[in-house]
């Protein structure tokens, strides 16, 4: 493993695109304890008059997440939307067929949209329709329940349970891993892009102006990848605005140098995508661009969730612990690395959803009854989401390199760069040596940047250190020395084993 310095050029006149707000999205399932105990807690000291924990709701607004993705993943294919609605002392309580769970129908759909206007505007309802069990009817009756003013049966159904303004759902997820054979009422590529078609067909019936989502493969190694979205984009092209990504990391047979760069399969599993739309789109001669939607990602240990879920052990129990994984700073930097991964495609990725929001493979953690705290994770995101807003400089690397076992030679340095409205720059890198400091060095042409505002820095001796009940402030960032900006160069050193945030004004 080599010392010597990394380095790329910033130039204004090389950029990538602009960033969606969106990327920076969020997840919430019906999944263990994500809402019932994780942002949905009646009787909880902090909760409010809607049962709605207040201080997940501060940590949720720190963290800047905007579209949030409603009510599953696995959990949709099973939904019935009329069980989330009116009293809820005359809710259904429902066997979850995906999660082996009971769902009382406490928290619902009023909920979830008024969870999202107390964190703030810049939450946008982003609602999956269940296209596993259900079709275009259900899916038409819930777009009317929820976006026609009044004057309907079910528009006036709405406003009789207390919601008289519409939710004004725009973004739509024609259904959930239909690829995948765990998921309720799973269907091949010629099934799933027919009914995608005609539910959106009929969708924009009702509303030309809605953006939806087809479902892509659950992940780049599904035996039916590319082929998948050739299918369905066939029968979609015209009909949709994004089609799905989903991809989750985790270390497998202790293979950590390969788990640091994970973003090397997202990156490839991005690019591909995009190759196989832009293929469809050729073929049917058709000027437009269908954009992605990473509408799951993550660090998930998901061999341990199978170790359970083949247990046997899960009962149909109401709100279980499942997924609540513990991240270490080793699980932060390669997130993000997966936070770079996705601005670098910013001029095709509009929609991103981190998986999940609460407790479940999520960046704050809750006790019921207790506390609410930030993961490792939470400060890549809410540092990408503060500062990673604006225009996507191209960053070319020139880095010394390691050696892994799944991707061959690959760069100790992942970096990427936004370029702010007020011209200010920040750069988002990752070390993924694991001992040794990696000396960096930008060449800034043409951004007239004089000086460096912050480099804050997520490492630490322990890379296993987490937050934790006992111990929630154990991992912080802190702030570098000796970052320096002179003559139009930026020199820093990055900490072995790191991510970090460099500010430029």
């Amino acid at each position: 493993m080599s010392t010597s310095t990394a380095r790329f050029t910033l130039d204004p006149a090389f950029k990538v695109g602009q960033v969606d707000p969106r990327l920076f999205g969020s997840f919430v399932e019906h999944l263990g304890r994500c809402v019932y105990t994780g942002v949905f807690e009646p009787g909880h000291p902090a909760a409010d008059e809607d049962g709605i924990r207040t201080d997940v709701l501060e940590l949720v607004r720190e963290l800047g997440v905007t579209a949030i993705r409603y009510p599953g993943g696995n959990f949709v294919s099973g939904y019935k939307w009329e069980d989330s609605v009116g009293p809820v002392e005359d809710r259904p309580r429902r066997l979850d067929l995906a999660w082996r769970s009971t769902e009382t129908n406490r928290f619902g759909l009023s909920e979830y949209i008024a969870f999202l206007r107390k964190i703030g505007p810049q939450a946008e309802p982003m609602m999956a329709l269940n296209l596993g069990t259900r079709g275009v009817a259900e899916a038409l009756e819930l777009q009317e329940y929820a976006n026609h003013p009044a004057g309907t049966a079910l528009s006036d159904l709405r406003v009789s349970h207390g919601d008289k303004d519409p939710f004004g759902i725009r973004l739509w997820c024609l259904g959930n891993e239909m690829d995948g054979p765990w998921q309720t009422g799973h269907k091949t590529a010629q099934e799933y892009g027919r009914i995608a078609a005609e539910t959106a067909r009929a969708m924009r019936q009702i509303d030309p102006g809605v953006e939806l989502v087809a479902c892509g493969s659950s992940s780049q190694a599904m035996p039916t990848f590319a082929a998948w979205e050739a299918t369905v984009l066939e029968e979609t092209y015209d009909l949709v605005d994004h089609i799905s990504l989903h991809a989750y990391y985790q270390p497998e047979d202790g293979d950590v140098d390969s788990f640091l760069a994970s973003a090397v399969d997202m990156e490839s599993f991005i690019e591909n995508v995009v190759a196989t739309a832009d293929h469809i789109g050729a073929k049917l001669k058709s000027k437009k661009k269908i954009n992605l939607s990473f509408d799951e990602w993550n660090v998930w240990y998901i061999s341990e969730w199978h170790e359970i879920e083949n247990s046997g052990a899960r009962d149909w129990a109401e709100a279980p612990r499942l997924l609540e994984d513990n991240y270490s700073v080793l699980d932060a930097v390669v997130f993000g690395s997966l936070l770079i991964a996705l601005l670098r495609h910013a001029d095709r990725v509009t929609v991103a959803c981190l998986a999940q929001l609460v407790n479940v493979i999520a960046p704050i953690m809750t006790e019921p009854g207790g506390p609410a705290w930030r993961q490792t994770t939470f400060f890549p995101f809410a540092q990408a989401s503060k500062h990673g807003r604006g225009e996507v400089l191209d960053v070319r690397v020139d880095s010394p390199t390691y050696e892994t076992r799944k991707f061959g030679e690959t760069d100790l340095l992942h970096a990427t760069a936004v370029r702010a409205e007020d011209g200010s720059v920040t750069v988002f890198a990752v070390n993924r040596g694991r001992t040794e400091s990696l000396p960096l060095e930008v060449a800034l042409n043409g951004l007239g940047l004089t000086e460096v505002v912050e480099h804050s820095v997520l490492a630490d001796a322990d890379p296993d250190a987490r937050n934790t009940l006992d111990a929630p402030d154990r991992v912080a960032p802190h702030a570098a020395e000796g970052t320096a900006l002179k003559d139009g160069v930026l020199t820093a050193v990055l900490e072995p084993l790191s991510w970090n945030v460099l500010r430029l004004a």
